[in-house]
């Protein structure tokens, strides 16, 4: 459900908008006390003021605040089946989560409680006819706090959360000038930010170490029937049942960044413009890091390989700077036609990378600095039209070059880390077209062929020559769009949408983990849309499916139980069908 009202007078308007959006989970989760999964729950709101207080000032004050309440993510192991189930990861799951969820995590169900809160505020001057002054005013909030089951099966084995905070804050000051001839801005931007990752564990010592194979014996992780083997009573000789363990890691991190830009247009003549700019940044970053683990009873060390500095923070700084250019050519074949080439050059900072490793002295920081990301664009093209508009065309080529390409990957403890893979390519052709076959119908499509990779060559380490991560080779989409009038008061609107993704990758290594393919082959769905609107009363109703065909897909594979020897699987989304009602009250 959505909708909005707005109201006011000449110099001063309002806005308020409201969407709400719950759907029952559509992976089922016969855990008895876990809710189906990738159910979804959230609520956003908007409150728009707009103060004209004269002719040459506008000023905007937009409020968002939204919230999430989502049944969480369906990790399924193909390793092990839920009980009277199979491993494919599109049947049911068995999720249960960890039974002291509420005190270790926060949450005692699987899922994500997420609240964003955004205020900005942005004034607009008119000085004179060529400058104009622009001031933007920005501060986000946000909390959020995801449990999720890693290994995807219904053992006390692989339970995380993330609970992730942060502020932020920005402010930009900008001058336009537009001219005949001449376009061009200058300003600057102050840029800073708050964070941390809180991510606890939990697990039953016996069935982690039976799982992860370091018990002897030869007990399986879990039976045929179903049921899990929880050893511990045999191995305390029946002192204990069960022995819960937790443990917990942390990464802070404050970020402030100043920006300088310019940017000029100028049209040489009718055909020719020519656009060059200019930005540089600087940089400065903190990040921190604690981690909490005790030694297990049974192991007599810390489950996960993790240098506990027992809640103690370890820190490291750096400041940073950059000069980012870009160049842009235009040039005006006719009235419908333009041809274009860009050169510019983009930046991911570096990366402050703190953890904690053990040395002769005890437990030290472990400090590792990643490099930038540095990527020169290079892109040319063409786009046009014909004079009724009824045909539109684009097509254009690019190649980017990375240096100190950065890649996530997981080590032996489930933590996400940034790495250099070095240099890397991604080279490509987009090609779009939009045809008007009669007054009513629509026809479309659009291609691409993307050709992305880690350079092939030894310096980049066991990454060389792969793919980058959920990155096709080609995709392709085509559909009709209809709009038709069927009386004074009644039209008909319609759209047919198919789309076609090559296969690819969700690990960076292109390869198998622990035996399983983490890969997803092509992919081709449809969806369409049938509806009848009365203008006059200004209602609308409409059918729809997605996934029409009902595709079995995957959306990710590895994921954190990945780093265990346990990959999980999540399934797309099923053929979903509905039907939507929409009235505006003037």
């Amino acid at each position: 459900m959505q909708g909005f009202i707005t109201g006011g007078q000449q110099s001063m308007q309002g806005r308020f908008a409201f969407t709400y959006r719950e759907r029952d989970g559509y992976v089922k989760n016969i855990a008895a006390t876990q809710p189906d999964l990738h159910g979804i729950d959230r609520l956003g709101a908007r409150a728009s003021l707009r103060f004209t207080p004269s002719d040459t000032v506008l000023i905007d004050l937009i409020y968002n605040h939204e919230e999430n309440n989502d049944t969480g993510t369906a990790f399924k192991s193909r390793r092990f089946a839920p009980t009277g189930g199979d491993t494919s990861p599109y049947s049911f799951v068995e999720a249960s989560g960890s039974p002291v969820s509420a005190a270790v995590f926060g949450k005692s169900e699987l899922g994500v409680d997420r609240t964003v809160d955004d205020l900005n505020l942005t004034i607009n001057w008119d000085l004179n006819p060529q400058w104009k002054f622009t001031s933007i005013s920005a501060q986000r909030r946000f909390d959020s706090l995801e449990v999720f089951d890693a290994d995807g099966t219904q053992a006390w084995f692989l339970e995380f959360a993330e609970d992730a905070r942060g502020e932020q804050f920005s402010q930009e000051f900008r001058f336009n000038y537009a001219a005949e001839q001449l376009n061009s801005f200058v300003g600057i931007s102050y840029f800073d930010e708050e964070g941390s990752q809180r991510v606890p564990f939990s697990t039953e010592e016996s069935v982690f170490l039976n799982c992860i194979g370091r018990l002897p014996g030869g007990k399986p992780c879990i039976n045929p029937d179903g049921t899990v083997n929880v050893l511990t009573p045999i191995l305390t000789q029946g002192r204990f049942q069960q022995l819960p363990y937790q443990g917990v890691y942390q990464n802070f991190g404050d970020n402030q960044s100043i920006s300088i830009f310019a940017d000029m247009s100028y049209q040489l003549t009718e055909q020719w413009e020519l656009t060059a700019g200019l930005r540089y940044v600087d940089e400065d970053k903190t990040s921190r890091y604690s981690s909490d683990f005790a030694r297990s009873v049974l192991a007599g060390a810390p489950l996960l390989p993790i240098a506990s500095t027992g809640g103690k923070q370890f820190s490291a700084d750096g400041n940073y700077d950059a000069w980012l250019p870009r160049f842009n050519a235009l040039y005006r074949l006719n009235e419908s036609m333009n041809l274009y080439a860009t050169v510019s050059k983009g930046r991911r900072s570096e990366v402050v990378d703190v953890g904690s490793m053990n040395s002769p002295a005890g437990v030290v920081p472990r400090v590792n600095e990643v490099p930038a990301e540095t990527l020169w664009n290079y892109e040319a093209g063409i786009k046009g039209n014909t004079a009724d508009n009824g045909l539109r065309y684009a097509l254009s080529a690019f190649s980017q070059d990375y240096r100190d390409f950065q890649v996530s990957l997981r080590d032996s403890a489930g933590n996400t880390y940034i790495a250099n893979a070095g240099q890397a390519k991604n080279v490509g052709i987009e090609a779009e077209i939009s045809l008007g076959l009669t007054d009513s119908v629509e026809w479309f499509t659009n291609l691409a062929w993307l050709d992305a990779k880690i350079d092939d060559d030894s310096s980049n380490g066991n990454l060389a020559g792969k793919r980058f991560r959920l990155q096709p080779e080609y995709t392709a989409g085509t559909g009709l769009l209809l709009a038709k009038d069927l009386s004074a008061n009644y039209r008909l609107n319609g759209s047919m949408l198919y789309s076609f993704r090559s296969d690819i990758f969700f690990e960076e290594a292109n390869a198998p983990v622990a035996g399983f393919d983490i890969s997803q082959g092509a992919v081709q769905q449809t969806s369409v849309r049938l509806g009848l609107e009365q203008t006059s009363a200004n209602w609308s109703v409409t059918l729809y499916a997605t996934n029409l065909f009902d595709k079995e897909y995957l959306v990710d594979a590895g994921n954190t139980g990945g780093a265990f020897g346990y990959p999980s699987f999540i399934a797309g989304a099923p053929r979903q069908v509905g039907i939507e009602f929409r009235q505006n009250f003037m």
